[in-house]
């Protein structure tokens, strides 16, 4: 049963390993990736100005705003989002690992039970 669950655990160990580190699924994570960036960016918020602003503001407002969605805001929401889709993958991972050890524990208890009756 150790060696079973020293088993389980290892195979977890090189799953969210491989994930961490760019592993087999590459193209589809950097997919994945890529949308929740691109839906984060369409999100961004609008600012209303109270009040009639000055043109000039509006113009310096749009211009900052721009330069930050463009280039800023890109590469640091998809560091964010590469983190958390890797995140979430180790996390159904560990999710497929707690199955299988509850699996295995419930085969040794009825492999137990028949040896108990059998006695």
């Amino acid at each position: 049963m150790k060696k079973k669950f020293k088993d389980a655990l290892h195979r977890y160990k090189v799953e969210a390993f491989k994930m961490s580190h760019h592993g087999a699924e590459v193209e589809s994570v950097s997919r994945e990736i890529l949308q929740h960036t691109e839906q984060a960016l369409q999100n961004a918020y609008h600012y209303h100005f109270r009040g009639d602003p000055e043109p000039t503001k509006v113009e310096t407002y749009n211009m900052v705003r721009s330069f930050v969605l463009e280039s800023l805001m890109p590469p640091v929401l998809e560091k964010v989002m590469r983190r958390i889709v890797v995140l979430e993958h180790q996390h159904t991972q560990l999710v497929k690992l707690l199955d299988e050890l509850l699996e295995l524990m419930s085969d040794d208890e009825k492999t137990q039970a028949q040896a108990g009756r059998s006695r």
